[in-house]
Order: structure tokens, then C-alpha cells, then sequence
């Protein structure tokens, strides 16, 4: 079958999002640096063997590298929002940069010692955790709507290919020409997603309100999760596979030994595999999704996960096991994907970093607990009956499917809605004045009041995932034709952005409840600055008695 018609078949081919030039460089540098990523940690390690030979330092230098995606996840993907990613990208380079760079520097003048060898690699991983999120949130802005599941596929392909061959790359580096030679190696693969980064973005929209501060955007963020019930059903899901599934990722060194009764070398086979079954589920996930959908898909991943992991707990033959988790690892890449390409298609543009940071957090905090959890298990019942649990509890997970369903994506992603010019305000305020207090009242005929009251409970979780607080619905007792509804912001500026953060689905709500409206004048609005008590200066030269400033999250 040619690649046209595989694509009218199931949707575009995984090689397509390549055909666009900007996409393709940056991925093509992508890959390089993840691979530099996993050769300085494969360095890094080797160094502290040699300075020391304790495997506890040596285990930490893993810990370095990767603490920081759990530390900054979140506030980095506020940063991808607040400013434009290809800024933010090159700072988090230009952070891991300096930090592969100071350990080449070290090790040429061999002055590396294990401290410096575990605060350089954590700086190294603090780079590459600011850079995930604005690299993985700006596919949208690269590829059109039609390619983005392709793109966010090879971003996973990306990452997923060096882990796989990295390690192996990297010791024979270490192997031919020590450590000196791999962190050079390293800061040079760094170098082409640097000059990636330099190339202007092809959209560059400039906001009319000056960012959020970094506060106010992790609130925005999160409440946008909380009060959007297709995102918290992906970060949830995302969280139980971690916690659940999570064992193959946090036991995979006892199998080796306790399971299999074999060595390091078993150990580095069975971790290849799992690698090399990620690498397959990228390519397996679009057919999967096309063909079942993306709870569908996720669905039966998740009992193939479970069934995997199974075998491994009672399996005590090597192949079946590498078997085994080799479909652990495609699977598992198969309901990732399906999250984050929902994710990514489901979340408008202005909060998509912190939409992925939340997803990788969730992800991240699932297997973190899942190694205590499991890793308890293991030490009181074994090895092998830790992966049996963690098998059969991870196919019964498909249940909270039912609560928490994956939601189906459209042919395209969420459409910004027009902004709405600036009401007429005079009264003399800045962007920092507040609380702002908005009334809407309404007049709707009895007869429709039930269809009235369940659309506007839909606008307020509108308004509260862009921004309102302390929403509110009220019927007047002597007049039952009149509903008031009010909700608050923090600042001018948040109304503000309100205004311009709402989809075209979201105006196209609200035009549908303003359609209920019957009333002879059209539907009234005020606008208030609430005045708490004590807060009022009544000359220029009065002390200003702030109140604090409200940051709310529903």
C-alpha cells in the first residue's frame, strides 16, 4: 500500500509531520540531545565509579539527572506559557549546556569529584526538565492540526530511541575513550537543538497583557485541569497507570537477579527490551487509536500491560520474559501516547505547556509512588508475587474507564475564539486593581428555566478554568423570570484575560445561553471593583491599605 493511501486509511503516516522543514529540524536535533542527555548520564556514572565505588553514589547520579522533572515540572510549564517557547527552550539549553560543559572542563583538568559530579549532572537535568515541556507544547505551533499526533508520536520516538541506544552508545564511547571523551561528546550533541532553537517560530503572536507571574500561572494551570473534566480525566488515568503499572520501571533490576537468577548483563538485555517495545508502541498507537478509538485503544493496552506484567512474575525463563516485556513496553508507549495526543489536541494554545507538565507530573508521581509501594511489596511477599499484584491490578484498572473515560479527539485541535475589545471603564484603574466582580442578569420564561439552569452550570466551568472564582447562581423571589449570575477575578488583568483565553466552542455556549434570554432590553452586565473594608484612600497622600492578593483556584 503507497503512503497516500495508508494515510486515507488510517489517518496520516507516522513520517508525515517529517515533510514539515521546521518540524524536521527540530526533531532531528531533538534526538541528538536526548541522546547527549543519556551519554552524559552513562559518563557521569562511570566517573563516580572510578572516583569512588559506591554504588549508592553511583545510583544518585541517575537521581540528579532525573529529581528535577519531578521538582519543576509544573513551573516549567508555566514558563512555556508565559513566554515564548522557543526563549524558554533555548534558557533551559543554554542551563544543561553549562552543566555538561563544566563536567568536560572538569574531567580534561581531572578535577571531577563526586559532588560536582552529582550537582552538575542535577543542573544538566534541570535544563532538560524546563525544556521538555516548551519542546513537547510547541509541535502545535510547527505542525498543522491534521499532523500533530504524528508529531507528538516521533517527540515520544524521539526521546524513547536514545534511551534505547544510548546507553549502549554510550559505554562503548566511555569503553574507547573514557569519560573525557563522552562529555565532549555530549556538549557537542547538544549543539544542533541550540541552533534549532535560534531559528525564528513561523507564528508569533504578541500578547496585548503583559504574562502572569510564575504564582498566578501555576494556579491558572492547575485550576484549568480541575475544571476541565476531559484534561483531569487524562491527568487521573495517567496517575493510576504510574502508580499501578508502574513497577516495570521500579523492580526492573530484581527481576534480573531474584527472578531470573542472572547478572548484570540479563539485566541490560531486559532493559533494551523494554526500550526497543516502546519504540514499537509508537507506531502501533496511531493504528490502534484509528481503529479503536482512544479509550478503546488505551483499554485493551491496558490489559495487555497487565497480562505482560504477570508473566513476568511467574516467568523464570529469560526469553519469556524479555518476551513478555517487550509488549509491556509497547503497550505502555501506546496509552502514553493516546493521553498526550489527547491531551495536546483537547487544551487551547495559551495553557498547553502547563496542560503537559500536569500529564508528565501525574505520569512522574505515579511511578515515583508506585517504587515505595511495589517496592514494599517486594520486600515483604517477593519479587515475583509484586509483579502477579501489580499485573492483576493494572488489567482491573480499566474500570475507571468508566468514571474517568479518555476523551475521542476531532480531526483538529481546539480553536481560539475572538478576543472581545475592553469594556468602556470610568473609573480609574490599573491592571493590578481588584477584586473584580462581574453580575449578568438574565430574564428566561419559566418554561425554560431547567435548560437554562443546566447550561449556565456548563459557562461557569467555562469561566472558572479560564480565570473566575467564587461563581454563583441566583433567582430573584419576587420576580422568578430574573436570574443573576456573578463570579469574580482577582485583578482587571485577569478579567482581562478571560476575555481573550475563551475557545470558539466556549463563545458559542454562551451565545446559546444568551438565546434564553426574552427579556425587551438585552442582557445586562456590571462590572464592580470590590472596596473591603479599610482599603479605600481618600486623598493621593493616604496610606494604601492592600488586602491580600487573591489567588484562587475554583
Amino acid at each position: 500500500m503507497s503512503d497516500a493511501a495508508r494515510e486515507d486509511a488510517s489517518g496520516p503516516a507516522m513520517t508525515a509531520a517529517l515533510r514539515v522543514a521546521r518540524f524536521r529540524l527540530i526533531w532531528t536535533a531533538s534526538v541528538l540531545s536526548n541522546l547527549g542527555l543519556i551519554i552524559q548520564g552513562v559518563g557521569a556514572a562511570w566517573a563516580m565509579t572510578e572516583e569512588t565505588g559506591d554504588a549508592t553514589l553511583v545510583a544518585m547520579v541517575q537521581s540528579a539527572t532525573m529529581l528535577p522533572m519531578l521538582l519543576f515540572t509544573l513551573p516549567a510549564g508555566a514558563m512555556a506559557d508565559m513566554y515564548p517557547r522557543r526563549i524558554v527552550a533555548l534558557f533551559a539549553l543554554t542551563v544543561s549546556l553549562a552543566g555538561v560543559s563544566t563536567l568536560f572542563g572538569l574531567s580534561l583538568a581531572q578535577a571531577t569529584t563526586p559532588p560536582a559530579l552529582l550537582a552538575l549532572s542535577f543542573v544538566a537535568g534541570c535544563g532538560m526538565a524546563f525544556f521538555w515541556p516548551a519542546w513537547q507544547s510547541s509541535a502545535s505551533d510547527d505542525v498543522p492540526a491534521e499532523l500533530l499526533p504524528a508529531a507528538v508520536g516521533l517527540n515520544s520516538l524521539s526521546y524513547n530511541a536514545a534511551r534505547v541506544v544510548g546507553p549502549a552508545v554510550g559505554g562503548l564511547i566511555v569503553a574507547m575513550g573514557g569519560t573525557v571523551i563522552a562529555f565532549g561528546i555530549s556538549v557537542l550533541l547538544y549543539l544542533p537543538m541550540v541552533g534549532a532553537q535560534l531559528r525564528p517560530a513561523p507564528r508569533q503572536e504578541i500578547p496585548r497583557l503583559p504574562p502572569e507571574r510564575i504564582g498566578r500561572a501555576l494556579i491558572s494551570g492547575i485550576r484549568y485541569v480541575l475544571h476541565s473534566p476531559a484534561i483531569l480525566s487524562i491527568v487521573i488515568r495517567a496517575f493510576i497507570l504510574g502508580a499501578l503499572g508502574g513497577s516495570a520501571h521500579t523492580l526492573m533490576p530484581l527481576i534480573s537477579r531474584d527472578l531470573l537468577a542472572s547478572g548484570a548483563n540479563v539485566f541490560g538485555i531486559l532493559l533494551g527490551t523494554f526500550g526497543a517495545g516502546a519504540v514499537l508502541g509508537v507506531f502501533m498507537a496511531p493504528t490502534l487509536r484509528n481503529r479503536y478509538g482512544a479509550d478503546g485503544s488505551a483499554s485493551r493496552c491496558i490489559v495487555a500491560l497487565g497480562i505482560s506484567l504477570a508473566v513476568v512474575g511467574t516467568s523464570r525463563s529469560v526469553p519469556l520474559t524479555a518476551v513478555a516485556l517487550l509488549v509491556a513496553g509497547s503497550v505502555w508507549m501506546c496509552v502514553t501516547q493516546a493521553c498526550n495526543v489527547s491531551l495536546q489536541m483537547l487544551v487551547p494554545r495559551w495553557v498547553a505547556g502547563r496542560a503537559v507538565a500536569c500529564f508528565q507530573a501525574s505520569l512522574s508521581g505515579g511511578i515515583a509512588l508506585a517504587g515505595v509501594g511495589w517496592g514494599m511489596v517486594a520486600g515483604h511477599f517477593g519479587v515475583g508475587h509484586a509483579f502477579l499484584a501489580s499485573g492483576i491490578l493494572v488489567a482491573l484498572s480499566i474500570v475507571v474507564g468508566r468514571v474517568w473515560p479518555l476523551p475521542e479527539i476531532e480531526s483538529t485541535y481546539v480553536v481560539p475564539g475572538e478576543s472581545l475589545p475592553n469594556p468602556q471603564v470610568l473609573l480609574p484603574i490599573s491592571g493590578r486593581s481588584g477584586p473584580i466582580l462581574v453580575e449578568i442578569e438574565y430574564r428566561v420564561p419559566p418554561a425554560e428555566a431547567r435548560a437554562f439552569y443546566r447550561m449556565i452550570q456548563d459557562v461557569q466551568l467555562c469561566r472558572k478554568r479560564n480565570g473566575a472564582y467564587g461563581t454563583s447562581i441566583a433567582r430573584d423571589l419576587g420576580d422568578p423570570e430574573v436570574w443573576m449570575e456573578r463570579y469574580h477575578f482577582p485583578t482587571w488583568h485577569d478579567y482581562l484575560r478571560q476575555r481573550d483565553r475563551m475557545t470558539a466552542a466556549e463563545r458559542m455556549l454562551q451565545d446559546a445561553l444568551l438565546a434564553f434570554h426574552a427579556g425587551d432590553r438585552p442582557v445586562r452586565a456590571r462590572r464592580f471593583l470590590e472596596r473591603p473594608f479599610g482599603s479605600v484612600r481618600w486623598d493621593e497622600d493616604s496610606a494604601d491599605h492592600r488586602t491580600p492578593e487573591t489567588l484562587p483556584i475554583g
